[in-house]
């Protein structure tokens, strides 16, 4: 049998397959591209942050209090809860953020099934899996993956029904998903600005009065159960200060060139308007206007900040795939034993990062008798090997060892390193110190830290921090010297 028959036919079956199974399929395709991953240290800084944050709050302290980065509060409850049942488990946080994956690959497909049939759909589900799990630091979990999941849930809720109660709850997840993620602000911005447009603009209304109230409800109520803990606690300004006026303060401070994204926006409306016009996409259909309305905004939103990257894409994945599936159904694409081979090829070529990790932690766990891999773990248990583990470490790279040593950041700001070389940021949680060089000299010359963790050969901040990477360099020279180098990290001892 040739591969056409074989991908049509499975196409057809698993199509053909209850919702229970398609979401399992979605499941265990996320599963086996991420499970390899599951044992590594850290994969992205950003997740080491949110995993401090979260031990932070099951220790009792909310968010920003003790422990500090700029992300919104749902992202460190996720990270919080996940510890709380689970404990100090790597394997149950990258599990949940497979959920996540394979949840918004099933959402894709439920959004996408009325817009083109149920192969085009498990195909735009299915491709979601991939990219939102391959390429980068995807196969970590991401704020987008929370947020797109809930941003997502909160799309299908709302395309449904317009029962009273799904729009509130629609709502909610979308004032859920700006509370993990801030840049959906100008999607669920530009949404209620739809509604109330086709609310005001149509007669006979199109969009019920009562749609726009209890949608801006929702989006509210979502906003504000997060601002709660916070206002019970006294800490409403500094909720203000973490969640609203520091992003924005750094946007400003690292705004880059629109021009860097502004081709992605161009090649979004060049294709809806390609499609539109060649009546390959009906936009007349109010379920496609909204999720062209929403892809548009966050689009925007990447436009406005000038700077985009692998993770932001995850929140565009599932609506552009929406969108492609509904102009692959009219455009009905002969499906000739070339293509199927070139697309049976490119879906078992696609995961070479999860072929090349299944490799590694084999020789791994053959070399060194763990799965678990990475100087996190290999430092930290140089640490405990030694005993050292009564000195006080700054990491200043795998700083995911400060939750395996039950240890603490110095400051806020070196919560995530980078944080240090943020100074824009400091009037709202740092006022003692004004800019990074400053609190560099704090956290070095007053907190004094007995072991400092770099990484080989590389600057300790971005080559653009000048002064903060001589002062460093400088003083782990004049004030350290190295103990020992455990793979690619340099463990620095305090002489003076």
């Amino acid at each position: 049998m040739t591969i056409l028959p074989i991908l049509k036919t499975w196409l057809f079956t698993l199509g053909q397959a209850k919702q229970r199974t398609i979401a399992i399929f979605f499941f265990l395709v996320a599963f086996l591209i991420r499970f390899p991953f599951f044992f590594r240290d850290y994969i992205d800084r950003d997740e080491s942050t949110f995993i401090l944050l979260g031990q932070s709050l099951v220790d009792g302290n909310l968010p920003y209090t003790v422990l500090w980065d700029l992300k919104p509060p749902l992202v460190y409850y996720f990270f919080g809860l996940l510890i709380y049942l689970f404990g100090k488990s790597f394997i149950a946080i990258r599990l949940a953020g497979t959920l996540l994956v394979a949840l918004t690959a099933f959402l894709t497909y439920r959004i996408a099934r009325p817009l083109s049939n149920a192969p085009i759909a498990i195909l735009a589900g299915l491709f979601c899996v991939y990219l939102s799990s391959l390429f980068g630091s995807l196969q970590g979990v991401m704020s987008e993956h929370l947020s797109t999941f809930i941003f997502v849930s909160g799309l299908y809720l709302l395309i449904q029904s317009q029962y009273w109660w799904k729009i509130l709850l629609s709502g909610l997840l979308f004032g859920f998903a700006l509370m993990a993620k801030i840049n959906l602000g100008y999607a669920i911005a530009l949404l209620v600005a739809y509604y109330g447009w086709k609310c005001i603009s149509t007669k006979p209304r199109e969009v019920p009065f009562f749609i726009v109230i209890f949608l801006s409800s929702g989006i509210l109520l979502g906003i504000g159960i997060c601002f709660l803990p916070y206002l019970v606690t006294g800490d409403a300004a500094l909720w203000v200060d973490a969640v609203l006026k520091a992003p924005l303060a750094y946007a400003d401070a690292t705004r880059g060139s629109y021009l860097k994204v502004l081709p992605l926006g161009v090649f979004t409306i060049l294709f809806i308007l390609i499609a539109w016009k060649k009546n390959l996409l009906d936009l007349s259909n109010s379920r496609l206007q909204i999720v062209v309305i929403l892809l548009l905004g966050i689009i925007f939103s990447f436009i406005r900040s000038g700077k985009i990257n692998g993770h932001y894409l995850i929140q565009v994945y599932p609506l552009f795939l929406i969108v492609i599936s509904a102009v692959l159904y009219t455009y009905k694409p002969r499906m000739t034993q070339r293509i199927s081979l070139i697309a049976a090829l490119i879906l078992l070529l696609l995961p070479f990062e999860s072929y090349k990790e299944y490799r590694d932690i084999f020789k791994h766990k053959r070399d060194r008798g763990s799965w678990f891999n990475g100087e996190g773990f290999t430092v930290v248990k140089y640490i405990k090997a030694n005993d050292l583990t009564d000195a006080w470490p700054l990491f200043l790279e795998y700083h995911i060892g400060y939750w395996l040593l039950d240890a603490n950041p110095p400051t806020k700001a070196a919560t995530h390193p980078s944080n240090i070389c943020r100074p824009e940021t400091f009037p709202f949680y740092n006022q003692e110190r004004k800019t990074g060089l400053e609190e560099l000299r704090y956290i070095m010359e007053d907190k004094t830290p007995a072991l400092v963790v770099t990484r080989k050969n590389r600057l300790v901040f971005d080559k653009m921090n000048v002064q903060e990477n001589d002062y460093i360099q400088k003083y782990l020279d004049q004030k350290y010297q190295v103990l020992d180098t455990i793979d690619g990290a340099v463990l620095h001892k305090r002489i003076k």
